[in-house]
């Protein structure tokens, strides 16, 4: 497994490279591009004033197909736990891309630009009834904010119906995502901080999409404990 990371974290290392050697990758893996990318969504969350839900964070390897994947949750601040309103981000960096990028850094023109896949889920959830899709929806817009020039375009919608025990009263959650992608483009490889002003305007769309969703007049049931309220 270590030998498959290196691999496909390392551009210009061919298979086999002896891992036994000093730990060099690691230095290497801190300034990939996909890191960048994932410090720059950070960035415009956090300047937004978006509060991360930390044990939602989760960073994977697909060891079969070499897919690499990164999502983080963040809410508004001042939110009970779990929040009421919270959206969930989720970045693929595809193996095709990883070739293109490793194409790029060893001076080979790659066959297309690499590409990051953006996924933005809003989500509602801690509801008592089950949500009104298009009261919902007339709050918010076909498009999503542009990264890189391109809008983030609107998905399917999912609503959640569970039970926590046998007695309990159902909560209902709905789920609206938001999906494009971030075309590296040479500029951006070559200069990774311009990254910062082309993700700045998501943060600001988040938070406004997500104060637009705690306004709506909802229901929702109490966090639990003596004294909770909805």
């Amino acid at each position: 497994m270590l030998a498959a990371l290196q691999d496909h974290f390392r551009p210009g290392i061919s298979p086999g490279h002896d891992v036994r050697a000093p730990p060099v990758a690691f230095f290497v893996v801190v300034d990939h591009i996909l890191l960048d990318v994932i410090s720059a969504f950070r960035e415009s969350l956090e300047g937004a004033l978006l509060e991360q839900q930390a044990v939602e964070e989760r960073f994977q390897v697909d060891v079969f197909l070499g897919d690499v994947s990164f999502e983080t949750s963040y809410s508004l601040p001042g939110e009970q736990q779990p929040p009421r309103v919270r959206v969930d981000i989720g970045l693929e960096w595809p193996t095709w891309s990883q070739s293109a990028y490793r194409s790029w850094s060893i001076g080979e023109p790659p066959s297309e630009q690499p590409e990051v896949v953006v996924e933005v889920t809003l989500r509602l959830q801690r509801l008592a009834v089950a949500p009104d899709r298009t009261a919902v929806l007339s709050v918010l817009g076909n498009t999503g904010p542009s990264i890189a020039g391109e809008p983030l375009s609107r998905g399917g919608v999912t609503v959640e119906h569970g039970y926590d025990d046998d007695e309990a009263a159902p909560s209902f959650a709905l789920d609206i995502t938001y999906q494009g992608a971030l075309k590296l483009t040479e500029p951006l490889l070559e200069e990774p901080n311009r990254l910062d002003d082309q993700l700045r305007p998501l943060g600001g769309w988040v938070a406004s999409a997500l104060v637009r969703l705690a306004d709506l007049d909802l229901p929702f049931l109490p966090t639990g404990g003596p004294g909770a309220s909805a």
